[in-house]
């Protein structure tokens, strides 16, 4: 990459990877450019927990299945349907060589009596663990890794803090598959002069 545009617009989500391990040592210099991001306060609200092993990446998957399963009988939809939802979920878990759940803890924020000033607090925190994710996926991408943002943990955040058996105060918010891509993908993006406005 020649320079921090060109990274910006070539990365793309990729769901496909090669079968080849990735390094522990670029796994831990990828987090380590996650924790340079900005946070609210400088508190680094950010958790990261790493799986690489197939039967970790299986339990999860089943675990998550399940429940994909049960809330999509619950709305009445064909069995056909959820069978190959529940089945796409699992594939893309389990053939990615490596998946790092993101999550938050409100453990170092401030705390306040009031609703309001509580509820800016967890969107501040919120908004600096993405900008910690968006970190990781650039320094992935410079690498020749692929990955792929996936939010389903937002969904079942206690399920999956159980299932991997996290700290109570870890809140997971998504996961990122993370691997040597097997699929190129071309993406197009609006006119940026569309969704901005020059205010005088």
């Amino acid at each position: 990459m020649d320079t921090i545009e060109d990274l910006i617009r070539t990365r793309r989500s990729i769901r496909r990877y090669q079968e080849t391990a990735v390094p522990q040592s670029l796994i831990e210099q990828i987090l380590n450019a996650a924790m340079w991001a900005p946070s609210a306060h400088n508190r680094q609200p950010w958790r990261f927990a790493v799986m690489s092993q197939f039967t970790q990446k299986a339990r999860l998957a089943n675990a998550m299945g399940n429940k994909l399963r049960q809330d999509r009988t619950k709305d009445g939809d064909p069995t056909e349907d959820i069978e190959k939802d529940v089945a796409r979920s699992y594939a893309r878990l389990t053939q990615a060589p490596v998946i790092i759940i993101i999550c938050l803890s409100m453990s170092d924020m401030d705390h306040y009596p009031d609703e309001h000033r509580s509820s800016a607090e967890r969107v501040m925190t919120i908004q600096s663990v993405a900008m910690a994710a968006q970190n990781l996926l650039l320094l992935a991408h410079q690498h020749g890794l692929g990955a792929c943002w996936v939010c389903a943990p937002l969904f079942v955040p206690g399920l999956v803090r159980d299932t991997c058996q996290l700290p109570c105060s870890w809140e997971p918010q998504g996961l990122i598959t993370l691997g040597y891509p097997a699929q190129e993908k071309v993406k197009t993006r609006q006119d940026w002069r569309s969704k901005v406005r020059f205010l005088s």
